[in-house]
């Protein structure tokens, strides 16, 4: 174990843990498969710990046919029941049924934009914000309010704020972690 000061949230005795808030969380990685996962993989997380759904990453890769937008928006009830009975992601049937709603509007976004980080960037100028010690904000706001408009699930505000850390539109590492960077 190095000697590294990291945000307070990671957990020091997780290896998967330390290797996501080093190497990804905060990253800006724009590419739509990417984004797509991060989407589906926080929607999971409502009401549980980000730690939780890491640990079950593999699995829950494995289980939606490696995040595949083209498999997941053709899921029917077997498919559903199939993830219902996999003891290795979070069986929750709204969650679930969400990720193949969500999947279908991801898409209709895509389509409309040309790809997801297209539309991101009607919120955000294309401008990383750097800001530490929040859950939600006014983007967080306007883009859950958005998706939700466009039928998405499982997207509040503070969803979606996790989900803009995730993928590196709002940087968030504390002041003490050795990745902080604050740039006004």
């Amino acid at each position: 174990m190095d000697n590294k000061r990291r945000c307070f949230w990671c957990n020091l005795n997780n290896p998967l843990y330390i290797k996501y808030h080093d190497n990804e969380w905060c990253q800006p990685n724009f590419n739509d498969d990417y984004l797509f996962e991060m989407l589906i993989l926080e929607s999971f997380q409502a009401g549980l710990s980000w730690e939780c759904v890491l640990n079950k990453r593999e699995a829950f890769k494995k289980a939606f046919d490696n995040f595949d937008i083209e498999k997941i928006v053709n899921y029917k009830e077997e498919k559903v029941n199939e993830l219902l009975s996999n003891k290795d992601i979070i069986r929750n049937k709204l969650k679930i049924k969400a990720a193949i709603r969500n999947a279908n509007i991801f898409k209709k976004i895509q389509s409309e934009y040309g790809n997801f980080y297209s539309y991101l960037k009607t919120f955000t100028n294309n401008k990383i914000i750097y800001e530490t010690d929040k859950l939600s904000s006014n983007l967080s706001d306007k883009i859950s309010k958005d998706l939700k408009k466009r039928g998405m699930t499982f997207v509040g505000t503070t969803i979606i704020y996790s989900y803009l850390q995730a993928i590196g539109v709002i940087y968030s590492h504390d002041k003490n972690c050795f990745l902080y960077k604050n740039i006004n």
